[in-house]
């Protein structure tokens, strides 16, 4: 089994689509944080794309917990969330720009919606050293060109300026581990 979480519109063919919001797609609408409905050591691929970024510092640990207990050993989680690093060095460079989109909306979330505000920021040392104490024992960049879902255009490909795949900079921190 494969899990697409906080998948919203985005259909990925062969997943298992989990989101709050109501789309026909839909195969759990469920908080992400939540899955009672999947069984332990069940998933060969947990995907959260931008997702773990709107959990608070105080909460993010024990969401990676409930994914980790989902996946079976040799299991992948693949993780997407905006990097931090990449903004901070922009914003050494440009600044905030036209304050509206860019940088603030990869670290304080679109806020179209009740869900759609970040709450936590990672790089990649962070992100690394919690996955490895939740207990994964490979962690690794990935390219999302690499992946069977490359054709989907979600925030694991997310550049500025927007939509430069070719001479933008990847604003997003796409990190896998191996339970």
């Amino acid at each position: 089994m494969q899990v697409h979480l906080g998948c919203g519109s985005k259909f990925i063919p062969g997943m298992t689509h989990v989101d709050i919001a109501d789309f026909p797609h839909i195969d759990h609408q469920a908080k992400v944080e939540d899955l009672n409905f999947l069984e332990d050591n069940s998933c060969d691929l947990v995907y959260a794309s931008h997702v773990l970024e709107h959990f608070g510092r105080f909460e993010y640990k024990t969401v990676l917990l409930e994914w980790f207990r989902v996946l079976r050993v040799g299991g992948v989680l693949r993780l997407a969330v905006p990097d931090f690093e990449a903004c901070a060095r922009l914003y050494y460079e440009r600044g905030l720009e036209d304050g509206l989109s860019g940088l603030i909306g990869l670290i304080c979330g679109g806020q179209r919606n009740l869900y759609d505000y970040h709450k936590m920021v990672f790089d990649e040392t962070l992100l690394t050293r919690v996955l490895q104490d939740t207990g994964f024992q490979l962690v690794r960049r990935w390219n999302w060109r690499e992946k069977v879902h490359a054709e989907i255009d979600d925030y694991s490909q997310a550049y500025l300026p927007h939509l430069d795949k070719e001479n933008g900079t990847l604003m997003s921190l796409n990190i896998e581990a191996v339970k």
